[in-house]
């Protein structure tokens, strides 16, 4: 049956709503799945900053713990240099190539090595005793623990107490040796004071009375020979009673020289100014050394101690006649210089009595202060043993060496008062 318009114009319009619910349906799937793509990407996208973030902030983290390290490990530098620079002792550390690595101020001040670190081998830097010990370390890996050794020079000796111990690294391979020292001269020192002191009182002791007795057995052989009328006696024996005179005159002031080393120190103390010591004690015998063709010359810096004028003049006036002595035995015109010098910072005064006689041979200089030891031809030998208990009483010291004229210098180092 054929259909009616209507029927064709509902057709129609029921194509075209399918057609446009398909359009609809269509267009919604695809805004549904672009939704979808869109979502997928924001979550991608987050996920992807998420970690980002999470490299930022690891990052971060290691750079704070890279500065925290750099910042230990320069605060650790700084304390090590702050630790040797105030060490007190000396610190020295080699290398197996024997070149110094590390020498610190007091080392240097030591050593007398000046402020800049002398990076050089240390056979041409330190004196033979130390540089033996770093080498008996090295090759016996050994460590070699507080032993003694003696630096001298023409001025002085020093004393240090020595340490070395072998350097191994985390394999116990050796790579150097760090060696460790101090000045013990001031100890050893007060320590030759302390026994002087005692053996001078010990002698004392013992020779003086027999001394005393001695000198007034002298006295009366010496006055019964003055009672002796030489014009009464025969010709031929006047020149015995003139001998005997003449010795007991002599062996008189021998014992009375020994009697005033022998006696207990008495010192008067005062605020004593070593410069005016010097220059008296130079004023009394100048006019001997210039009638010899020679000088006598003071320079240099003194200072003030508390101690005894009388008896500190009486030490110098002995050195300068000793001096002079010792020339004029030689026939050498004496030229003689009491130079001195102040440390600050030990409140010491170093004075050297210089001249330019024959010297005094090295074999001697060890007995040179003991009583009745001498080098001179004509001498009691208790003139110098005298001069070394009054320098030792006033807490001094005395040593003997070669001048810069090339003959003898005595130095006596004194403490001065603040």
């Amino acid at each position: 049956m054929p259909l009616s318009k209507s029927a064709y114009a509902l057709l129609g319009l029921t194509a075209i709503v399918a057609v446009l619910v398909s359009v609809i349906a269509f267009a919604l799937l695809r805004f549904i799945a672009a939704a979808r793509a869109t979502r997928q990407r924001s979550r991608e996208g987050g996920d992807m900053a998420l970690l980002s973030l999470a490299l930022q902030e690891a990052v971060s983290k290691l750079k704070s713990q890279e500065r925290a390290t750099a910042a230990r490990a320069d605060a650790s530098e700084r304390l090590s240099g702050e630790i040797i620079t105030s060490l007190t002792a000396g610190l020295l550390v080699v290398g197996l190539d024997a070149e110094i690595r590390i020498l610190n101020p007091a080392g240097r001040r030591m050593l007398g090595l000046g402020e800049a670190p002398p990076l050089d081998n240390y056979h041409r830097v330190l004196a033979d005793p130390l540089s033996q010990m770093i080498d008996e370390c090295l090759a016996t890996r050994a460590a070699i623990l507080r032993r003694t050794v003696t630096l001298e020079d023409a001025r002085s000796a020093m004393h240090f107490g020595v340490t070395v111990s072998p350097l191994f690294d985390d394999r116990a391979e050796l790579h150097g040796a760090i060696c460790l020292f101090s000045d013990l001269t001031a100890v050893m020192d007060l320590e030759e004071q302390l026994r002087l002191k005692d053996s001078l009182a010990a002698v004392g002791e013992l020779t003086a009375g027999i001394a005393h007795e001695f000198r007034n057995g002298l006295a009366t052989i010496h006055g019964y020979s003055k009672l002796i009328d030489l014009q009464a006696l025969p010709e031929s024996y006047r020149p015995y009673v003139e001998g005997i005179r003449a010795e007991t005159s002599s062996l008189t002031q021998v014992v009375t020289n020994f009697l005033n080393f022998a006696r207990p120190a008495q010192l008067t103390l005062t605020r004593v100014d070593l410069r005016a010591v010097c220059e008296r004690a130079a004023e009394e015998i100048r006019a001997d050394v210039r009638a010899l063709g020679g000088d006598l010359d003071v320079r240099g810096q003194f200072g003030a101690l508390e101690g005894d004028e009388v008896l500190l003049r009486q030490a110098f006036s002995n050195l300068l006649r000793n001096a002079v002595e010792a020339c004029a035995e030689a026939s050498m015109a004496p030229v003689v210089v009491i130079e001195s010098e102040v440390l600050p910072a030990l409140q010491i005064s170093r004075i050297s009595v210089n001249d330019s006689g024959p010297g005094i041979v090295p074999a001697a200089r060890d007995r040179l202060f003991r009583p009745f030891f001498t080098t001179k031809r004509t001498g009691t030998g208790l003139g110098l043993a005298l001069v070394q208990k009054i320098i030792v009483f006033h807490n001094g010291r005395i040593s003997v060496g070669t001048s810069p004229q090339g003959g003898a210098s005595f130095q006596i180092t004194l403490p001065l008062v603040p």
